[in-house]
């Protein structure tokens, strides 16, 4: 006789997907890939949103998980998260679409004092500041950066993601991504008039 299943208990979170074992399955099984899209395309979707708008998100995201579907076979199994990678894909991808990140964060240093923000990832850079003429400021500061420091910047900004995660996304070594955030966080306080609203925690301590 089986034994009854035991749900867990309110509260507990089920065990985190083990992505790349699910990605070595679908090698075989590629139906077992929907997994990987099922608990990652909400939050693929809502960061290709904030940078490019919502009218290229369903188009850009849909594209992300096609190429990763395709390119699985060459996914590195050591790595159980899929976060990074899909990712890498999606900011990749948005680097088609330059122009119209650039236009979203200038049209939100625009805005009118009074007027309601546009919802873009500065939204997520921004958090920490709470006038709204730094929002604005900071926003065309970010659009002025190199397309380069402008993604390790967006991307290191995300709930969750560790500057190792970043350096997998965008496939360069630890030491790039520090050194690119670096830069990008000087030339944010020169254009905020010293102020940097995107110190972490340990540089505050400093």
């Amino acid at each position: 006789m089986n034994e009854p299943h035991l749900a867990d208990p309110p509260g507990v979170a089920p065990p985190p997907q083990d992505d790349a074992a699910v990605i070595e399955r679908s090698w075989d099984e590629p139906e077992r890939f929907g997994a990987v899209f099922d608990a990652h395309y909400a939050e693929i979707h809502r960061y290709v949103a904030r940078r490019l708008g919502p009218h290229a998100a369903d188009d850009v995201s849909a594209e992300t998980f096609a190429l990763a579907f395709r390119r699985r076979r060459r996914y590195d199994t050591s790595r159980g998260s899929a976060r990074p990678w899909l990712y890498g894909i999606a900011t990749n991808l948005i680097s088609r679409y330059r122009r119209d990140e650039v236009r979203l964060l200038r049209a939100v240093g625009r805005l009118h004092p009074e007027a309601e923000p546009a919802r873009g990832h500065e939204d997520e850079v921004t958090a920490k500041v709470s006038a709204q003429g730094v929002k604005r400021a900071l926003a065309e500061a970010i659009a002025t950066l190199p397309a380069d420091q402008r993604d390790v910047l967006l991307l290191v900004a995300l709930p969750g993601l560790s500057y190792d995660e970043v350096a997998q996304a965008l496939d360069v070594p630890f030491g790039t991504v520090s050194s690119r955030l670096n830069r990008a966080r000087k030339k944010l306080r020169k254009a905020l008039g010293g102020t940097n609203p995107l110190l972490d925690e340990e540089e505050t301590r400093r």
